[in-house]
């Protein structure tokens, strides 16, 4: 299970990436940096609450996980 501190800055790297690309996309469609960069922005927080809830959730399931035995055999 990852630590609070860890999700949030998960969170944090793709969102940065995700700002930049959805800009982008906002662009080609706009036209208008500005424009582009409101929707970014709006997409960007919101995605980010939602990917930390997300991880959250993911990481309390075990399904699809490989646990490795410990060299003591605990």
């Amino acid at each position: 299970m990852d630590t609070r501190t860890r999700t949030i800055a998960k969170a944090v790297s793709w969102q940065i990436l995700g700002l930049f690309s959805m800009t982008l996309v906002g662009y080609l469609f706009t036209r208008s940096f500005a424009a582009s960069g409101g929707i970014a922005l709006a997409s960007a927080l919101t995605s980010f609450v939602f990917y930390c809830f997300h991880e959250r959730a993911w990481s309390r399931v075990r399904w699809g996980r490989i646990y490795e035995k410990s060299p003591r055999g605990l």
